[in-house]
C-alpha cells in the first residue's frame, strides 16, 4: 500500500520547472529587449563627444562619459531663430500640464459621479456622446477649434492649450470615473440620500475618499497624454508658449551643417524624463488601480 502511494505521488508530482514558462520567459526577455536597446544606444549617444560618435561604436558605452549634450540641450541648443535651449519649453509644459490634469480629472469624476448615481433625462443620450467622442480622431476638430478659439481671445495662449487638453480629456476620464463608480456599492448612495444628504456631500464625503485608485489611474493617464502631446501644442500654444515636444521637433529640424546627435539625445531623454517619472514612482498604484476596478464596466 505505501509503495503504491509513493509511485502515484511521482506521477503526479509537477515539474519544477514547466516547459511551457521557457517560452513565456523568452518573450518577456525579447519584449524588454526591444524597448531596452533604443533607451541605452539614446543614453551612451547623449553621453559621448561628437568625435567618439563619428567612430562608428555605437553600441559601446562611451569611453569618457560627458553630460556637455545634456547641458546644451538645456540651455543653448537652437529651436529654431533662438537658441536657449528647451527650458523653457519644460517650464511651458508644467504650465500646460498641471492644471489641464487637475481640470480633466475634476471634471471626470463629477460627470462620472453624476452619470453613475444620479438619474435625469437624457443621462444616457449625454453618457453615448461622450464615449463615440473618445474614438472620433483630434484632427476633424483642429480647424473649427481653432476659429472658435480665435474669436474667444484664446488661441495662441496657455489658457487656450489648457482649455483643449480638459475639452478632449473629459470623454476619457468621465469613462474611467463613471465606470468605477459603478463597481461602488448603490445602497452606500441611497444611506446617504436617506439620511439627508445633497449631492455635493454626497460627493465629497462618500464618492471622493473611495476614489483614491482611480484618481492615480486618471491622473497619470493625462499627466502622461497632456505631457507628451505634439499636436495640440503645436497648433494651439503660439510661439512663445510651445511645449517641450514642439520645441524638440523644432531641435531636430533646424539644425544646420553637421548634425550633433549627443545633444538630438540628450534633448530626446530630456523630454521623456518626466513621463519617465512618474511611471517610474507611482506604476504600482497605476496597476493597482486597474486591478481595483478602475477600468470596469
Amino acid at each position: 500500500m505505501t509503495a503504491s502511494r509513493t509511485s502515484s505521488t511521482q506521477i503526479t508530482r509537477k515539474p519544477a520547472f514547466p516547459i511551457h514558462r521557457v517560452g513565456i520567459y523568452a518573450f518577456l526577455f525579447m519584449s524588454a529587449l526591444f524597448f531596452l536597446i533604443p533607451i541605452y544606444l539614446m543614453v551612451a549617444t547623449s553621453l559621448k563627444g561628437m568625435p567618439e560618435i563619428r567612430a562608428g561604436n555605437g553600441l559601446s558605452w562611451p569611453i569618457a562619459p560627458s553630460f556637455a549634450a545634456w547641458i546644451a540641450a538645456w540651455s543653448t541648443a537652437c529651436t529654431g531663430s533662438v537658441c536657449e535651449g528647451i527650458s523653457a519649453g519644460f517650464w511651458n509644459s508644467v504650465k500646460i500640464t498641471i492644471p489641464a490634469v487637475i481640470l480633466s480629472c475634476s471634471v471626470g469624476a463629477i460627470t462620472g459621479y453624476t452619470l453613475s448615481f444620479w438619474r435625469f433625462p437624457g443621462m444616457n443620450l449625454i453618457f453615448g456622446i461622450l464615449v463615440v467622442a473618445i474614438f472620433i480622431p483630434y484632427q476633424v476638430f483642429i480647424f473649427p477649434m481653432v476659429s472658435i478659439f480665435a474669436s474667444l481671445g484664446l488661441y495662441g495662449n496657455i489658457v487656450g492649450v489648457i482649455l483643449i487638453h480638459v475639452i478632449f480629456g473629459m470623454p476619457i476620464t468621465t469613462l474611467m470615473f463613471r465606470n468605477y463608480y459603478a463597481s461602488l456599492p448603490p445602497e452606500l448612495i441611497k444611506a446617504a440620500r436617506v439620511d439627508g444628504a445633497g449631492y455635493f456631500r454626497i460627493f465629497f464625503q462618500i464618492i471622493l475618499p473611495l476614489s483614491p485608485p482611480i484618481i492615480i489611474v486618471a491622473v497619470i493617464w493625462q499627466a502622461t497624454g497632456v505631457w507628451n502631446d505634439y499636436l495640440f501644442g503645436l497648433v494651439f500654444a503660439g510661439m512663445q508658449n510651445q511645449p517641450m515636444t514642439v520645441q524638440l521637433n523644432n531641435i531636430l529640424q533646424s539644425q544646420m551643417g553637421a548634425r550633433e546627435y549627443n545633444m538630438e539625445m540628450a534633448a530626446t531623454l530630456l523630454t521623456a524624463l518626466v513621463p519617465l517619472s512618474i511611471y517610474l514612482l507611482s506604476g504600482k498604484w497605476f496597476v493597482r488601480g486597474i486591478v481595483g476596478g478602475a477600468v470596469k464596466g
